[in-house]
């Protein structure tokens, strides 16, 4: 058959049904389930076969049903009060006037149904748009729209993990097309080598938020560049080259062409850097700007977030397969390519990029470099990355590199389980979806009578039971590795402490810890008397061999016959079996190799709905772990020996499970419900409403990042762009002097070694300017407790006075130093740049004595 004309044909939706049809479009009926049982009451079963997908369900409603409810009263009024609710929050033209964010990220997982993500990167960017909906921020978000997404997992008779990648329905998804002010659909142009690929620009309504999701999927594209939007993380390194280009250049070009002008750009790992290439020219075409002031521009007011400590995650290309890309787009970006490159190695001004040296360009440093504000995404986190990246800035003390943290948060309303949500509408302030007072939420929680709580999450686990053995039932079709666990129904038993563990299974994370003791795992399970069982699910990256060993060792484990039915591995870890997972467990567990884990958000969803976490200190946990709200994994992080570590926090993680955990959760000395434990189930929920949700978390980023960026936009654009101008020639400025400066070391009056606090004793120091004068720099002493290596940590910066010009271009500073306390000090004086002009710059300006 040949030039076959595709049509639909869908059900005639009646005129007192018309705002199922919006509704359908916007992602916020995902997180309000009154708005998602209007769906469900149409075809029960029909909408729980249909997985959440909207849209292919109203195709499928029989019209005779949509006529029957156009009828019927009871619906009427209660599609009546949802629309609204939906019109009182949901405002498509919300903040027009004001400075916008874009938001870039290369996945976002929304909703299971919706398959443009793979994991806790995605989910996180989902949660970050809902929270802006929530407060109504101005925020839209860019990615790209994959024909297959990621993979659905297949396990084989051995438990070894398949790939099957079905595509994606586009047609059937909530998606239209985005237009331009004069309503034409977007399609932006991005060159690649000697082509261009042409990208569709689709829209997806997530609440109040607009995501962008870009397309190469189109007919006048040439195969290869078809299927650069195909797969989410393909392995191919052109590939991925390509999607980064398309995402970071051709996104952005989306937003201006649409009549966007973002204020601020976020990107989302590195793996959207290449928008500054765009952004740049933009600026420089847009508003007649110089190259070199458009830069300033565009570095102040960018935003970058990294979220792995692993250096495998930190995406980094090849120069020689890089180089090519970058020299097509030169005209286009109007930067040379050794400029560009040079953004993204660790020593800037490296020497040769010929296509024969096998150096990377990182997308992290190019991030880094071209963003002001920087953040890891838990305390922790921020330190890690802190000594990571700290040759990125060159002379720079550690706690003084530019990268803070916002620890991640969860969108409450996504992951807290229905009947937990009645519970606390009945008991806890209105409004504490979304509250921010901790201590509010922690009396509030006394309210909740035990019994309710404890009936809740025992309903709960029961869901959590059908849906493993659903799902054990669909793996065992056909598999005989599963098979033998369905015998007479006995997987898993809804009365039996359940511990939960689902995550992306790579090495690091550790999935096989509990079997370094098989013995002692055999026993906890099978106590007679207070016996444990274990649910785990999660994927391997396709290329991990190693991750997918740990996960069949697990499942081959798990069919020994004493274990068999007591300890389970789901397959095909998504969003959904992540909601019933961290809703019906009992206990959280989480066993990463400390400080491996940038944050981890599963044990957050899991607390909000009173589970309990028992985790490494790791990530979030070490923030927020108290003994009143779960338990900490002893770890020792003196081993050498990687072995060693996993046997000592293997052994440490049982004497948890048998002499705290276990006996706690069976207590029942009281009645029938453990009533400590449900004490702190109580504290971890308090704990994650008050201060682990994405509201606290996109406050944050508004608050320490948005908000600034956007003044400072409004600044550098005030009077023709004056204050841009003048940065640039400061710039030029410090380039051209900054690295003849010297200074000398301290020169202190008096004994250092018989002072006591309170003593005050004056320093001096001799500094050579040359054609800098001393309102273009700091002289700062910089002093601060040292370590046994006499070196300076956590140190202060104190700016010294100008006291005597000594001609020749040399001066002479002083500062009167107090000693306010006892400790083991140092102290010496540097040269930085005047001001907070450059405090944030990479690899900035600063000159220490010789």
């Amino acid at each position: 058959m040949t030039k076959v004309k595709v049509f639909n044909i869908a059900p005639k939706i009646p005129d007192e049904l018309r705002f199922l049809e919006e509704l359908s479009f916007n992602m916020w009926w995902s997180w309000n389930p009154a708005a998602s049982e209007l769906f469900e009451r149409i075809d029960p079963a029909l909408w729980h076969s249909m997985s959440g997908n909207t849209r292919r369900f109203l195709a499928m409603v029989p019209q005779a049903r949509l006529e029957e409810l156009a009828q019927n009263k009871s619906y009427l009024q209660q599609l009546k009060r949802i629309k609204t609710e939906y019109e009182n929050r949901i405002n498509p033209a919300l903040n027009e006037t004001e400075k916008v964010t874009a938001y870039f990220s290369m996945e976002y997982g929304i909703h299971e149904s919706i398959r443009i993500y793979s994991g806790g990167l995605g989910i996180l960017s989902g949660d970050h748009l809902k929270a802006a909906s929530d407060l109504k921020l101005p925020l839209v978000a860019v990615g790209l729209l994959y024909q297959e997404g990621y993979f659905k997992q297949i396990l084989d008779y051995t438990g070894r993990q398949l790939e099957q990648y079905p595509e994606n329905e586009i047609y059937y998804m909530p998606l239209t097309r985005a237009v331009d002010k004069d309503n034409n659909e977007v399609t932006v142009k991005v060159r690649l080598l000697d082509k261009e690929v042409l990208a569709a620009v689709w829209k997806l309504q997530v609440g109040n938020i607009r995501l962008f999701l870009l397309d190469t999927e189109l007919p006048e594209n040439p195969p290869e560049f078809r299927k650069i939007t195909r797969r989410l993380y393909d392995g191919d390194r052109k590939m991925r080259l390509e999607q980064e280009l398309v995402l970071g250049i051709g996104g952005f070009k989306a937003l201006v062409q649409m009549g966007i002008e973002p204020a601020v750009c976020h990107m989302n790992e590195g793996h959207a850097a290449f928008l500054s290439l765009a952004r740049i020219p933009h600026l420089v075409d847009a508003f007649h700007l110089d190259l070199d002031v458009a830069l300033e521009i565009v570095w102040r007011t960018n935003v970058f977030t990294t979220h792995t400590p692993v250096p495998a995650g930190n995406e980094a290309f090849e120069i020689k397969l890089l180089k090519p890309y970058l020299d097509a787009l030169q005209d286009e970006t109007k930067l040379k390519t050794k400029r560009i490159i040079n953004w993204g190695l660790e020593a800037p001004e490296a020497p040769a990029i010929e296509e024969e040296v096998e150096e990377k360009m990182s997308m992290t440093i190019l991030g880094l470099r071209m963003s002001a504000f920087s953040n890891g995404v838990s305390e922790l986190h921020g330190v890690v990355s802190r000594k990571m990246w700290q040759n990125v800035w060159p002379g720079r003390a550690l706690n003084e590199i530019p990268i803070t943290h916002i620890t991640n948060g969860v969108h409450i309303a996504t992951w807290l389980s229905t009947r937990k949500r009645r519970l606390y509408d009945r008991y806890l302030e209105i409004g504490w979806s979304q509250s921010l007072d901790k201590e509010k939420l922690t009396a509030s929680m006394e309210d909740i009578p035990d019994e309710e709580l404890w009936m809740a999450h025992e309903s709960c686990r029961h869901t959590l039971i059908r849906r493993c053995r659903r799902n054990i039932e669909a793996q065992a079709t056909g598999n005989s590795a599963f098979g033998k666990s369905l015998k007479d129904n006995k997987v898993l038993d809804p009365n039996v402490l359940t511990i939960g563990f689902s995550r992306r299974f790579a090495t690091y994370k550790r999935g096989t810890l509990l079997l370094k003791n098989p013995e002692r795992l055999e026993q906890l399970i099978n106590n007679p008397e207070r016996p444990v069982q274990f649910v785990f699910a999660g994927k391997a990256h396709p290329a991990d061999k190693d991750g997918k060993n740990l996960i069949q060792e697990l499942i081959q484990f798990s069919q020994k016959p004493s274990i068999r039915g007591k300890m389970v591995f789901l397959e095909n870890y998504d969003i959904s079996l992540a909601r019933d997972l961290v809703q019906g467990a009992d206990v959280w567990l989480n066993t990463p190799r400390r400080p491996m884990e940038a944050s981890g958000t599963s044990g957050m969803k899991a607390a909000a709905n009173g589970v309990l976490n028992c985790s490494i200190l790791d990530g979030w946990w070490a923030e927020a772990y108290t003994p009143e709200r779960g338990w900490a994994v002893p770890s020792n992080d003196n081993y050498e020996n990687a072995e060693d570590c996993d046997a000592f926090e293997s052994n440490a993680l049982f004497n948890l499970f048998e002499n705290e955990i276990v006996p706690l959760f069976y207590e029942r000395s009281e009645g029938i419900f453990p009533l400590r434990w449900l004490k702190m189930m109580k504290a971890s929920i308090a704990m994650a409403l008050g201060t682990f949700s994405s509201t606290r978390m996109v406050n944050e980023y508004s608050t320490k990042f948005y908000l600034p960026a956007v003044q400072e936009y409004d600044r550098l654009f005030e009077n023709d762009a004056a204050a841009a101008k003048e940065l640039r020639e400061q710039k030029a400025r410090l380039i051209a002097h900054f690295d003849k400066l010297k200074i000398e070391e301290p020169h202190v009056e008096g004994d250092l070694n018989t002072a006591h606090v309170g003593d005050v004793f004056p320093v001096s120091v001799k500094a050579f300017l040359g054609e800098l004068s001393p309102e273009d720099i700091d002289v700062e002493l910089y002093s601060g407790q040292v370590n046994n290596h006499n070196q300076i940590f956590e140190g202060n910066p104190l700016v010294m006075e100008l006291s005597e010009d000594l001609g020749d271009g040399y001066f002479l500073f002083k500062y009167n130093v107090k000693c306010e306390h006892s400790g083991r000090f140092g102290l010496t004086a540097r040269i930085t740049p005047n001001g907070d002009n450059w405090k944030n710059s990479k690899p900035g300006f600063i000159c220490w004595p010789e």
